[in-house]
């Protein structure tokens, strides 16, 4: 097959996620051999599902999707399934292919070193980090050399060497490549199209260019649309003015008034949709928890992996009232682990004040039910809940609607975050722990949430591999577990 030939075709392609959750209406888009894409839109549009549609996990209910003779499709999804964290690494690359690979072990240490990660092929995948896992995501991918690469939001979790490291591969991959991201900088190093899903109208549009230049592009015509929309409501009231007017005069004026109506109505029809998933979530507060007064967590000493064995180490933090912690290091070194001992009241040498409930967002969120519903879900940290409260809160994260009542395992990884942060609002902390918080989540919503957080007046330990969002904050002590 040569290069540049049409590898991916949908063709009116429609699809619903079960009952009033359509996700695709009528799509047209084509792929070419050798592109490198980027796929954009909300949380919960249906990105990942669309990629579910080309690997033929799903199928579409209406349209066709064609895909080129033989064409082989890998994808390298956000997290690792939780049925698969008690395999070793060994069974994870096997669970790959659908036939037994013989002498499999040179291919997993050929992709591991692609991925820029040491790994005993006998250790279990649960006991790697989140940005170790992210990793192994790719190398699995990869072992299976597909024509086609889909990378679902596989910056998550890296630290800026694992993000420099994927760069540069993905600017010197020479095979087909679409990914979903939210990483603009990263994009912007190899994109050379957009595919743009669009929420509301489930149509997906296609851009020629790098990814700063798409975006410009989306905004100048988003403007465009809203100035068109702007003079038409002018002409439109005009017309509606006019028409009372006449009306009122009775006689051959009531004709005139008929025929002004009418215009109006034909302009209401020349409205352009403007794309409504540009508005992010509202500006909101994290309470914090009443009667916290003193030292509320102390920690003298702590855990940190140096090869591959936990090593303690004595440290000095006293966190009180206001004090931001940012917890630093390389991916691999403990600090999730550190996090979800705290969390949990496990961690030695940390001692914290009684009753202080802790706020803590889990990159997994493995914390959360996913058999409950969202309703259920935060209403579970409430006291005495009252529904109208719960749903005030839910839809200043987008979570309104359908989505209110639907289960947290249906949701899409974005929404569930925005799910946790909800959370985090409703139990009013009094310890923040948030492992990062940024994954999955779309970049309209993170300066939303770094005020958020940088307002919190209690105290709060944070783990971001995110500059950007990092230097948006309010931070007053750095404890880098790396030095």
């Amino acid at each position: 097959m040569q290069r540049g030939e049409v590898i991916v075709r949908f063709e009116r392609v429609s699809f619903d996620f079960g009952v009033k959750k359509p996700i695709l209406h009528e799509v047209d888009f084509s792929v070419r051999r050798g592109t490198k894409i980027t796929f954009m839109g909300q949380n919960g549009a249906g990105k990942s599902t669309i990629f579910g549609l080309m690997t033929g996990t799903y199928h579409p209910e209406d349209g066709k999707i064609i895909m080129a003779h033989g064409l082989s499709v890998a994808t390298a999804r956000q997290v690792i399934p939780r049925e698969d964290m008690t395999l070793t690494v060994r069974e994870f690359f096997e669970k790959a292919f659908t036939k037994k690979v013989y002498n499999i072990d040179p291919k997993i240490d050929a992709v591991l070193e692609v991925v820029n990660l040491a790994a005993p092929h006998d250790r279990t995948i649960g006991t790697f980090s989140g940005g170790q896992q992210a990793r192994l995501l790719l190398a699995q991918a990869l072992i299976q050399d597909p024509d086609l690469l889909l990378l679902d939001e596989p910056t998550n979790n890296l630290d800026k060497e694992g993000i420099a490291h994927l760069t540069k591969f993905l600017v010197e991959y020479k095979k087909t490549l679409i990914v979903i991201s939210h990483d603009a900088e990263f994009l912007n190093a190899f994109t050379q199209g957009v595919l743009y899903l669009d929420v509301h109208t489930h149509k997906v549009e296609q851009y020629v260019g790098n990814y700063f230049d798409v975006v410009a592009e989306i905004s100048a015509r988003i403007e465009k649309e809203n100035r068109k929309n702007a003079l038409l409501a002018k002409e439109i009231q005009e017309n509606k003015d006019k028409a009372n007017f006449f009306a009122n005069k009775g006689g051959q004026m009531r004709m005139v008034a008929k025929r002004m109506r009418e215009k109006a109505a034909e302009l209401e029809e020349e409205k352009v949709d403007v794309r409504k998933e540009d508005k992010a979530i509202r500006s909101f507060r994290i309470p914090f928890q009443d009667g916290l007064v003193g030292e509320i967590l102390n920690i003298t000493s702590l855990a940190v992996v140096q090869k591959h064995k936990a090593v303690q180490r004595k440290v000095k933090v006293s966190l009180r009232k206001g004090d931001h912690l940012l917890l630093a290091g390389p991916n691999g070194i403990g600090k999730t682990t550190l996090l979800q001992s705290l969390a949990e009241g496990t961690a030695k040498g940390a001692t914290l004040s009684d009753g202080v409930r802790i706020g803590y967002y889990r990159q997994d969120f493995s914390n959360l039910d996913f058999n409950k519903t969202v309703y259920q879900e935060l209403a579970a940290v409430v006291y005495r809940p009252i529904e109208e409260d719960v749903r005030k809160v839910a839809s200043g994260f987008l979570l309104s609607g359908e989505i209110f009542h639907s289960k947290i395992g249906t949701l899409s990884e974005g929404q569930k975050g925005l799910v946790a942060f909800a959370r985090l609002v409703l139990l009013k902390p009094g310890l923040l722990i948030l492992d990062e918080p940024t994954n999955h989540i779309n970049f309209r919503h993170l300066p939303v949430i770094a005020e958020a957080l940088s307002n919190f007046e209690g105290p709060m330990i944070l783990v971001s591999h995110v500059p950007d969002f990092v230097e948006k904050i309010r931070i007053d002590e750095v404890l880098d577990l790396g030095k």
